[in-house]
């Protein structure tokens, strides 16, 4: 009748054990942990431009799919020094440092929407479009550049995105917590995973800054 699915649900997981974890369960352990986040440069499609995008979750990047933005923010486009950037604007004094840089142009982020960039690495090939941006109204001026990478497999916002979206679910991570073999760091677990991914994108010339972040 039509009445069933199958998908994914978004849960706390220990690679340890192998196994889901409650709610009760996480808060047992839970704690603020200082970390490197990233700051990544998505290359526009025919643009000599970038978004720049946040992330606190370094190695979920080989897993984007998209980027996300709030329609109702505004969004400008920048040069600092050779280089063009689109972030937030309520947030490029923040990311690019005050008066080091010139605004170029204005935009709400619906006008972003389904502007497709390079991505980062190619691990997979998905059947399905993507590499584009979407737009959600969770996606905060907070804190980070106000556009958000899209990862599905590791985030219920990305999840709930993807599905509205129908963008691919890539998850490029094991049962273990370790990188996959599509990778170039298999059998790394994540959290290790993290400073190798940060240098592979400073050797690319995709790494905007690597800010610390407590969380």
């Amino acid at each position: 009748k039509g009445l069933l699915y199958k998908g994914f649900k978004i849960v706390p997981y220990c690679p340890r054990c192998g196994t889901p974890l409650s709610s009760h369960e996480v808060a047992q352990g839970y704690k603020d942990v200082r970390e490197r986040s990233a700051i990544a440069k998505f290359r526009i499609v025919g643009e000599d431009a970038a978004f720049l995008a946040w992330t606190t979750t370094p190695w979920t990047l080989p897993s984007n799919v998209a980027l996300c933005v709030n329609p109702d923010a505004e969004y400008v486009r920048v040069k600092k020094r050779d280089e063009v950037f689109i972030l937030a604007a309520a947030l490029a004094d923040k990311v690019l440092g005050e008066d080091e840089y010139t605004v170029i142009e204005k935009m709400k982020g619906s006008a972003l929407e389904y502007k497709e960039y390079e991505p980062l690495f190619r691990y997979v090939s998905p059947k399905e479009k993507c590499w584009y941006v979407v737009c959600d109204s969770y996606v905060t001026m907070d804190d980070g550049t106000g556009i958000v990478h899209i990862a599905p497999a590791f985030g219920e916002d990305d999840a709930r995105v993807g599905r509205k979206y129908e963008l691919p679910f890539v998850q490029l991570v094991d049962g273990k917590g370790e990188m996959t073999a599509e990778t170039e760091w298999p059998g790394v677990f994540v959290k290790d995973a993290d400073k190798l991914v940060l240098r592979r994108l400073d050797e690319l010339g995709l790494l905007y800054s690597a800010p610390s972040f407590e969380h």
